[in-house]
């Protein structure tokens, strides 16, 4: 399986100076070219979140990007996942997108912090009714003896909360990685890509960027 990419150019005068800002915009041609597409491609905000765990071993999951703003990019899961515990004792992460129509790549290394509670808890409000049970049914990543295990807990939530609103749990949150590193990948013809990458060594310092060979 190889693809032959189109010809096209990834300069930084095509990103310009932010790139929080062209991750904005590269994203929102993502939304598009998903929608546009026959069948339409779900869910172009997957992005892969790398992280260590105590020993120092790589994890990687694929979670949903939920938010872009000034202060980086923003997803929400159980605070006893993995993950959630992994970036408590060590915040370093990495994140990856990948879009395949558009022939394009974004990959960020940042520090993750917590978001506050109030806005776990209004993002918790806006999710389906189903999704919001869900996250109370669930201990993500503990091991379940069998489905019928998970089931039940639902069926026990849904007892619990009856017909009236369903309030954040105490164990849901949300991160914000703040970013260190952007890198925009373009695919070009014969494998010789256009990769731009912006870093800073602090979040007031310029960014400067620096074109990497494929």
């Amino acid at each position: 399986m190889r693809d032959q990419y189109a010809p096209s150019h990834l300069g930084p005068d095509d990103l310009g100076p932010d790139p929080l800002m062209a991750f904005g915009r590269w994203f929102d041609e993502a939304v598009t070219a998903a929608a546009g597409a026959s069948p339409p491609t779900p869910e172009p905000n997957v992005m892969v979140l790398a992280t260590v765990d105590a020993d120092g071993c790589p994890a990687a999951r694929a979670v949903l990007l939920k938010g872009l703003d000034h202060r980086g990019l923003r997803f929400f899961t159980n605070l006893g996942s993995a993950k959630a515990i992994q970036l408590a004792a060590n915040p370093a992460c990495a994140l990856v997108f990948v879009w395949p129509l558009l022939a394009r790549q974004v990959r960020v290394q940042g520090q993750a912090r917590p978001v506050p509670s109030a806005e776990a808890a209004a993002y918790f409000a806006s999710r389906p009714r189903g999704s919001q049970l869900g996250a109370w049914a669930s201990r993500q990543s503990t091991v379940l003896g069998d489905r019928s295990e998970l089931e039940r807990s639902l069926a026990e939530v849904r007892e619990r909360f009856g017909a009236g609103d369903v309030p954040l749990p105490p164990f849901w949150g949300g991160f914000v990685v703040a970013p260190a590193t952007f890198e925009f990948w373009q695919g070009r013809p014969d494998r010789l890509h256009d990769r731009l990458r912006y870093s800073r060594t602090a979040p007031d310092h310029p960014w400067r960027v620096d074109r990497l060979a494929p």
